[in-house]
């Protein structure tokens, strides 16, 4: 259990709850959750030099890499580093993570490391974000078993059959995982594989939703392809992460069942480009999946596709800290106004995780997670970058920075 920690108040900076502006407020909080948020009033609020928002939710990230300054083979460092030293690791990213202003964050196809962080992180032993963690239900040869190379001994589970998907799935629940990650389509970093290839069968994909939900488990589905999207909508997948082949005819059922879809963006287009050191075969598929997605996601923003801040964060292409970056590019993107881009960071976000009664509004009740920052970034969203961060408050407290007294 977290330790107790006194009253504490901020007064006088313009306040964004997540979903609107308050004006010049007063936010108080106890015990790692917000008590009271009191209104001044709009009149004197422009003359605030700081503004308050809430932590930042980043929906689709991977926590396992190298957490350390120098640079490492992304590869082949966590297949060869012991257990005991990548917990560390994870611990020390999401840290990083919360100290930009990211103070929830769901890794997609995490294990036993994540978990234990996760744990550490809730019962207060270590100080640090919110941290979901989904177990992947993935095929030999597929995407998520394509980082391993083909000849190392020790590879992470897989589910060739409907019968083994089904018991995987029961293996995360009794780990405790938040939830399971499918695939419906080839990627881009694994190695061997094209995007296009099929992921599991139907009748593989349909059992593993099937006994996700029969367990409470949410399921996440990786697709690059217009049929994987296909294939993700008809067996009820609750997200969409990447969502490359949405078209204009998934639209009306992504709106209809209001299903959250992870962009990814930033991380695409520094592989295409060329910015970071990745292999000729990653840049190419990078580069074909950049070309499709602008081409149908142009639009699905004005046609009401849900979209949330998902990033791919790994510590080696995207960092952590990179999502306000990927914020801003959302907003370009799908021509949002820059108070919806900031939903989709923050409430719609943390809904869209299950955590939209705990976190991602500044209401009383609510976990006192928010940043404290220069500028009016629901206004104008070139404010909302990490060289503005006055402060970062997690679980209460303060992880960055320092509040004005």
């Amino acid at each position: 259990m977290s330790q107790s920690t006194p009253m504490q108040r901020l007064e006088g900076a313009a306040l964004w709850d997540g979903e609107t502006f308050r004006g010049t407020t007063t936010i108080s909080w106890e015990n790692g959750n917000i008590v009271e948020v009191v209104e001044a009033g709009t009149a004197d609020a422009a003359a605030s030099e700081y503004s308050i928002i809430p932590g930042l939710v980043d929906t689709h990230v991977h926590l396992g890499g190298y957490a350390g300054e120098g640079k490492v083979d992304w590869v082949s460092w966590p297949l060869v580093t012991p257990s005991e030293e990548r917990t560390l690791h994870i611990a020390a990213n999401a840290q990083k993570a919360a100290r930009a202003g990211v103070t929830t964050l769901r890794d997609l196809a995490g294990d036993r490391h994540q978990l234990a962080v996760s744990r550490a992180f809730e019962a207060g032993i270590l100080e640090g974000p919110r941290v979901l963690v989904h177990g992947q239900v993935g095929m030999t040869a597929g995407h998520g078993d394509l980082f391993t190379p083909p000849h190392f001994p020790h590879r992470e589970p897989v589910a060739d059959s409907p019968d083994e998907c089904r018991k995987l799935v029961r293996q995360w629940a009794r780990a405790g995982a938040h939830g399971v990650k499918i695939y419906t389509s080839g990627g881009v970093l694994s190695m061997g594989d094209k995007v296009g290839w099929r992921n599991q069968t139907n009748e593989e994909i349909s059992t593993t939703v099937d006994e996700a939900h029969a367990l409470s488990m949410p399921v996440a589905a990786h697709t690059h392809s217009t049929e994987g999207v296909d294939i993700a909508l008809a067996h009820g997948a609750d997200s969409l992460e990447h969502g490359t082949g949405i078209t204009s005819k998934h639209w009306p059922v992504l709106v209809e069942r209001n299903i959250p879809v992870a962009p990814t963006l930033l991380i695409n287009d520094a592989i295409a480009d060329g910015r970071i050191t990745i292999s000729a075969e990653a840049q190419e598929k990078a580069q074909a999946v950049v070309k499709e997605r602008d081409l149908n996601f142009d639009g699905a923003g004005a046609a009401g596709v849900r979209f949330v801040l998902g990033t791919d964060a790994n510590g080696f292409m995207v960092a952590f800290g990179d999502q306000m970056e990927e914020v801003r590019l959302m907003a370009k993107m799908f021509e949002w106004t820059p108070e919806r881009a900031l939903v989709s960071a923050t409430s719609d976000a943390a809904d869209a995780v299950g955590l939209g009664d705990t976190v991602g509004k500044l209401q009383a009740g609510f976990g006192a997670d928010f940043i404290l920052i220069k500028g009016r970034p629901w206004e104008n969203i070139e404010d909302l970058r990490t060289e503005n961060i006055v402060a970062v408050v997690s679980r209460g407290r303060v992880v960055a920075g320092e509040l004005p007294e």
